[in-house]
């Protein structure tokens, strides 16, 4: 079960913003992702429950930010209710999209979990539809992006190898591009996302197909 911390950065001064101390492991079902967000002065600041079924589509989805809240889960595309602070006016909302998105590092694991992709010489790539809920309260905006896998590596550990796989993602509504490295049900390296501590190696995967 890994465990760990990561630092979430500003995307325009990379300053550090939060601190997200997360646990996560895969399950009969699927996988879980877990974690408690912190400012720099110590104040909570949110959570992240996340669970997937073993296709990679959102189970479960449970957020808390600056007071707001949202439960979703995957239902005729996803499906979701954003509370708001005072807890008297829930919205809901339905979008014909494959999955969720935002801050956390979960997502980012869970998109890849989804598409299931394979290193490609032509560096194919795949679109996802996804709903994002925005820093820091919550507000959801639907994103097409595309994403292609680059290539995957081993490299070596004081255990086993250890696979990176490192992925081109593409907002199709901008074309700007980012690399993101993943081994296993953790990120190495994205950007505004800087892994601190792991205390232990990352799950793996293995002989799952992304959606059609």
């Amino acid at each position: 079960m890994p465990r760990g911390r990561y630092s979430l950065l500003d995307p325009h001064d990379q300053t550090p913003f939060a601190q997200e101390h997360f646990h996560c492991a895969p399950g009969p079902s699927g996988w879980r992702y877990v974690s408690q967000l912190t400012a720099p002065s110590g104040d909570h600041l949110g959570s992240v429950d996340l669970t997937l079924d073993a296709l990679g589509r959102p189970l479960r989805l449970e957020l808390h930010a600056a007071s707001w809240q949202v439960r979703g889960a995957a239902l005729d595309g996803v499906t979701w209710v954003r509370t708001d602070p005072t807890g008297t006016h829930a919205t809901e909302g339905n979008v014909r999209a494959h999955a969720f998105t935002g801050t956390s590092p979960a997502f980012l694991i869970a998109t890849a979990r989804l598409l299931r992709l394979t290193p490609s010489s032509s560096t194919a790539a795949t679109r996802v539809r996804l709903v994002d809920f925005t820093h820091p309260v919550l507000a959801p905006r639907t994103v097409d992006q595309s994403w292609a896998l680059l290539k995957r590596e081993a490299h070596a550990t004081d255990n086993a190898p250890l696979s990176v796989d490192e992925y081109q993602v593409t907002a199709l509504d901008t074309g700007e591009q980012h690399t993101v490295h993943i081994a296993g049900d953790v990120v190495l390296a994205a950007p505004g996302i800087e892994l601190e501590d792991l205390e232990s190696p990352p799950s793996t995967f293995e002989g799952e197909t992304g959606p059609e």
